[in-house]
């Protein structure tokens, strides 16, 4: 098994809509770790296979006030996406996960613990 990062300059991709930006900066990321995996000869001969995780957040309107206690606490400067949805103060906003919370989170931890023992 490998892991690759895709390496791209993310400031360099903006759109109006964060929907658009999402998918913008995803398939920058993937064309370039594909790009490179041809490059060097990689994916020649090998089964290949794309693992695409998306998981999304809806919120209920958050409140200025709250907004301005998570920025205060610099809890947005800490974390992908700017906030952590098990913060206290996120938490009681969130309206649903379509996914797992582990997997907006970072990797999705039931699908990572399944690829390493494939792997193994």
């Amino acid at each position: 098994m490998s892991f690759q990062t895709a390496d791209i300059d993310e400031t360099s991709i903006r759109k109006e809509k964060p929907e658009e930006l999402v998918m913008a900066l995803a398939e920058a990321k993937a064309d370039a770790i594909i790009s490179r995996l041809q490059s060097t000869g990689q994916l020649e001969g090998a089964e290949e296979k794309l693992l695409i995780t998306a998981d999304t957040v809806y919120f209920h309107d958050i409140p200025e006030e709250v907004i301005d206690s998570l920025v205060e606490e610099a809890i947005t400067l800490n974390v992908a996406g700017g906030l952590t949805l098990e913060n206290p103060l996120i938490l009681r906003f969130v309206e649903a996960v379509i996914g797992t919370s582990d997997a907006v989170m970072g990797l999705p931890k039931a699908l990572t613990e399944k690829l390493i023992r494939e792997a193994l």
